[in-house]
């Protein structure tokens, strides 16, 4: 009869898959949460899906043939920091700041420049406007802002948006059947096992 000791189930390859898939999700988790503590707020990335904020006609806001132009593209992913009200600078393009906030109606977040601020009955309102939009929105509360953009990074925004299509969804999710299917399942019906540690027979002495 053998038994397995904690040193030979470090080295079973089965654990080891296991143990690596869990950090992977250990990391994601604990990076999305780092960065909404951080950043002060629950929405510290997003990718940008409307072409609102562009200011090129209708094909060129793409993002793909000037990734680095002061506006936004469909397919942009950006930073999101909490703001306080004494913070958001509401002035025409370029010099507003690009705020996130919830919609009035609805939580649809949106994604525009706040280009003026007033007061109501002691409620600061800002008006916002999409750059490439020809008319402002309708004023929006304070309370209904999440964030401003801090940062936007070309192109990486497309996959997040590819994942809200339920292909996108379907696709990494079989990935990761076949991801174990390949590390866990065919090993068993190949008849695949682990090396056995070798033990030592503390009754054995060398020969002289």
């Amino acid at each position: 009869m053998t038994t397995s000791t904690p040193k030979g189930l470090w080295k079973n390859e089965y654990l080891q898959t296991a143990i690596m898939i869990l950090f992977i999700i250990a990391v994601v988790f604990g990076f999305w949460y780092g960065s909404r503590y951080v950043l002060n707020t629950e929405y510290p990335m997003l990718a940008v899906a409307s072409g609102s904020m562009c200011m090129l006609p209708g094909p060129y806001c793409d993002g793909w043939s000037h990734p680095f132009e002061r506006t936004l593209h469909v397919g942009d992913l950006i930073i999101v920091q909490g703001v306080n009200v004494s913070d958001i600078y509401a002035a025409p393009y370029p010099n507003g700041t690009i705020i996130v906030f919830h919609q009035l109606y609805g939580d649809e977040l949106i994604v525009h420049r706040a280009i003026s601020r007033t007061v109501e009955n002691g409620q600061v309102y800002y008006v916002t406007k999409g750059d490439g939009n020809s008319l402002p929105d309708q004023p929006i509360p304070a309370d209904n802002v999440v964030g401003k953009v801090i940062l936007r990074i070309p192109y990486i925004g497309w996959l997040a948006l590819w994942m809200r299509d339920s292909t996108g969804i379907y696709l990494i999710l079989g990935l990761i059947a076949i991801l174990i299917i390949i590390e866990l399942i065919l090993p068993i019906f190949s008849g695949k096992k682990p090396k056995p540690e070798k033990e030592e027979n503390p009754e054995e002495t060398p020969e002289t």
